[in-house]
């Protein structure tokens, strides 16, 4: 029953996320687009059926993420909130900002201004991902994936070379005693190759 009650509370919380998220963000009671044209869409029983309707699709996205990726870290998840959605709440808030001013200043209505923002900022976003894809795997590819520490022959976990790579044994140095070979007493170091004969 403690589990029970504790699943519960994670729904319920899935639920009041979704309706703020509805008030603020996708109209909240008012009917969708192509509906909102209707002249009665908004009367009546019709915005409480909008406002769950709403609420409903972003509880099924919740769930559909939840089922189909991989849990987070929490310090996945802090970086992402400070990270990236505070800086895009904020830039959000200034484009608003901005457009409302415009189009009260010049008379203008604020949906060409809207659409506008939105192209530009859907291509600056999709750009900066690209740029941080390009990065992580430029970055990726020059550390071979594996650390070093965890490469074989370098002291840490034995680990086979994944596909496409390939390693050298590591080079030893060793200090030999070539003093009585020689007759001079000393020593010299010697790399593991030139021990081996190679």
């Amino acid at each position: 029953m403690k589990f029970a009650l504790f699943f519960l509370a994670e729904y319920i919380n899935m639920v009041t996320v979704s309706a703020v998220a509805v008030t603020l963000f996708l109209g909240g009671w008012r009917a969708p687009w192509p509906i909102s044209l209707w002249s009665g869409a908004n009367e009546g029983w019709y915005p409480m059926i909008w406002f769950f309707v709403k609420v409903f699709i972003f509880i099924f996205i919740f769930i559909w993420l939840r089922g189909t990726l991989p849990r987070f870290r929490y310090d996945q998840f802090m970086r992402f909130g400070w990270k990236v959605l505070i800086p895009i709440s904020v830039l959000w808030i200034l484009i608003i900002a901005v457009i409302r001013g415009v189009s009260q200043d010049q008379g203008l209505t604020p949906t060409p201004l809207s659409i506008t923002a939105g192209i530009i900022l859907t291509v600056a976003v999709l750009w900066i991902l690209g740029a941080n894809v390009k990065k992580r795997r430029a970055k990726n590819l020059a550390e071979n994936v594996i650390p070093e520490k965890f490469k074989p022959n370098r002291g840490g976990f034995p680990v086979p070379p994944l596909p496409g790579q390939e390693y050298r044994p590591a080079r030893r140095t060793v200090v030999a005693d070539v003093g009585a070979a020689t007759g001079d007493g000393g020593s010299k170091t010697i790399s593991s190759e030139e021990v081996h004969g190679g």
